[in-house]
């Protein structure tokens, strides 16, 4: 399906040809068995567990300035590196995984249905594009996805689960809520945007477990925040599409 391009995919990327490395496992909490593994994502040579060596310093910034605040707690690596085709077959994944939460067969769906799904499924999964002016974020080296665990490994209750399709994902959801499970939500995903940003990662727009450095939508961030970008001193990417 062709998608409308995305704003920050219009950010220029100056790739800086840092290596991609594994993550020290030792040092953070990691889910296991990985979600997308377990069902056939094609890795290849590499895992899920690789990032760009600078983003792998800046997440381990980011767990000491979390320890500051709860010393037991750690930051849990969901997913990082994320080769294209991994991309593509969990678009494909979680566009199945949409037409059976709807009670409908993807053979079976009108063309109508079938622009629904995708625009739900792309408002939160990047297009796996192999076109290296727009690398999806994951492919680039330099995107986590992560969440928090206690310091008997609990996962702490965010409001909703990572890659969950809804608006309960969105960073900001439970901004204003009312009641006690909602308010403790956002004091978490505050807690953690504090932490990750603490070291120079930003936060996704519409995907609380989802951070970045260096990447387009950094940049692109990084220019909203500043109101610069359309200025000749505009932020760049610094990580495009690695292998």
């Amino acid at each position: 399906m062709g998608m409308v391009k995305k704003p920050y995919q219009d950010v220029a990327i100056a790739e800086c040809g840092e290596p991609l490395v594994p993550i020290p496992l030792a040092e953070f909490a990691v889910v296991d068995p990985h979600p997308y593994v377990a069902v056939g994502a094609p890795y290849g040579d590499k895992s899920p567990f690789y990032l760009r060596a600078g983003i792998v310093e800046r997440l381990r910034q980011a767990q000491t300035h979390l320890q500051q605040l709860k010393p037991d707690w750690q930051i849990q690596i969901f997913d990082a590196y994320r080769p294209v085709a991994v991309q593509q077959h969990m678009v494909d994944y979680s566009f199945a995984q949409e037409c059976e939460a709807r009670g409908l067969r993807a053979e079976a769906l009108n063309e109508a249905q079938t622009a629904e799904i995708w625009q739900a499924v792309y408002q939160f999964w990047a297009v796996p594009s192999l076109d290296r002016t727009m690398p999806p974020p994951h492919s680039t080296g330099a995107a986590i996805d992560v969440t928090l665990v206690d310091g008997s490994g609990n996962p702490i209750d965010m409001g909703s689960a990572i890659d969950e399709l809804s608006e309960l994902s969105f960073p900001q959801h439970f901004s204003n809520a009312q009641d006690a499970v909602g308010q403790a939500a956002h004091r978490m995903r505050t807690l953690l945007f504090s932490s990750m940003e603490s070291a120079g990662l930003i936060g996704h727009p519409k995907e609380w477990w989802h951070f970045s450095y260096g990447d387009q939508i950094w940049a692109w961030q990084m220019n909203l925040q500043e109101k610069n970008k359309i200025d000749q001193n505009a932020e760049i990417a610094c990580y495009g599409y690695i292998e």
